[in-house]
């Protein structure tokens, strides 16, 4: 008998059905796109951040103990180092495919023509053998994006250079010298043991809006060979993927022995900026790791307003859809009040009443939401190749997450009128009163 009934409700009034079912798909639409890029955003907008650059530097650990001092104005034989065997344990940690690429640095003051200037070693986009990865490449090209390089990105492909010696050069340092691309320039390393020379051709200029853009960049391989120390850096530079903070990292951050162990067991299997440098800092020996705050503070604020912000729209999108299906059912029962009125008459309770027309809104919140959450796959995709240039991923988690709110939506849209109708005499909806 509900059967037949709801048939003949589809049938007699499939416009008011349809005006029901376009209401919920739009919200579905919009809530199942926003749900599947709230799912997927940290991940992109993660690597969309990355352009502010590293945001984990690895020093020896007499850094932490000794005073701040700047690597270049201190003697390099007072430094301690960094063993550059050591790099591929940095892709040898739980997190290790959160690991977007890393650049070892080596700096020192020369000579040029008399006059003192600054050199650093580093990885452009130089290969590396890592544990399980073929052809693995990382450097700056990798994790400094914010680069802007005019010329030619040096090719530190090779261990090996002829000479001259392929370099950047800082926008700042070209300025004051004078230099410009193809220019070749010698410099000079002296100290009381090592006398040392190498020639350098100017391949292209970089702005970088730091220090480096008072440097001479030359690939790490031929400063260690002009400052002879062969297989050692000065620190290492690391990008990672990483979660915003919350309360629990914040409490490691602070000290992680007061943790407890489902705590530790959490926050090490959790991809926070600090339980990966914790792991670097085991896998690494003799060195010391620290987030750089400024960087991973800025992406966790970023991605949790970003995903407040969504969150505020869905709810949004939720509540107009909620009134418009109100809106439309109120319309439909008034329409019916005497087919209602008849019903009443004829010995029908209310709950019957009542339960014939929430079976008509959850028909409607299916159909809206399986159209909805297609459209949402496809407005997802959308979005994710305008903003970030690859579709995102959307997450099968979002189909029946969307259509229970679609049902929800039609459910609180239906309760209030039909609710209402059902609590009045027969007698009165049969006069239209």
């Amino acid at each position: 008998m509900l059967a037949r009934m709801l048939f003949q409700s589809w049938k007699h009034g499939i416009k008011r059905k349809l005006l029901a079912v376009i209401t919920i798909f739009l919200a579905s639409g919009l809530v199942s796109a926003l749900l599947a890029v709230s799912i997927d955003i940290g991940d992109k907008m993660s690597k969309e951040l990355k352009s502010y650059g590293a945001n984990i530097l690895i020093e020896p650990a007499s850094s932490a103990i000794l005073p701040e001092v700047s690597s270049i104005n201190s003697s390099l034989a007072t430094q301690d180092f960094i063993d550059e065997k050591e790099l591929p344990n940095i892709k040898d940690i739980f997190w290790r495919n959160n690991i977007v690429g890393f650049a070892p640095q080596l700096s020192a003051n020369v000579q040029v023509n008399g006059e003192n200037i600054s050199i650093l070693g580093t990885f452009f986009d130089h290969p590396i053998a890592v544990p399980d990865e073929d052809d693995y490449h990382t450097g700056q090209k990798i994790i400094s994006p914010y680069w802007k390089v005019t010329g030619e990105w040096v090719d530190d492909s090779q261990e090996q250079y002829a000479v001259p010696v392929p370099a950047l050069l800082g926008e700042q340092l070209a300025k004051s010298m004078k230099w410009k691309i193809g220019d070749r320039v010698t410099i000079h390393y002296q100290t009381q043991d090592i006398q040392n020379q190498l020639e350098v051709e100017i391949k292209g200029t970089v702005s970088t809006g730091g220090n480096e853009e008072n440097q001479l960049i030359l690939p790490l391989s031929a400063v260690q060979n002009l400052l002879n120390l062969e297989g050692k850096v000065q620190s290492i530079k690391v990008s990672a993927l990483t979660v915003p903070e919350n309360e629990l990292s914040r409490k490691a951050r602070a000290n992680v022995d007061q943790l407890d162990a489902e705590e530790y067991d959490r926050w090490y299997c959790t991809a926070y900026v600090s339980s990966i440098s914790h792991q670097l800092e085991e896998a690494i020996s003799g060195v010391v790791v620290r987030p750089i705050w400024q960087v991973a503070a800025s992406e966790g604020v970023v991605i949790e307003k970003i995903q407040l912000l969504l969150a505020v729209v869905t709810v949004a999108a939720l509540i107009a859809a909620a009134m418009g299906i109100a809106s439309l059912m109120t319309t439909n029962i008034i329409e019916r009040s005497k087919e209602i009125g008849l019903m009443k008459a004829l010995g029908a309770y209310q709950w019957q009443i009542t339960l014939l027309f929430y079976c008509e809104a959850i028909i409607s919140g299916i159909f809206g939401g399986i159209l909805g959450c297609l459209a949402g796959w496809g407005l997802a995709k959308f979005i994710g190749a305008t903003l970030f240039g690859v579709p995102l991923d959307f997450a099968w988690i979002v189909v029946p997450c969307v259509l229970v709110l679609a049902i929800i939506i039609a459910l609180v849209g239906t309760w209030f009128p039909a609710h209402r109708i059902a609590k009045l005499y027969p007698v009165e909806m049969l006069y239209g009163r």
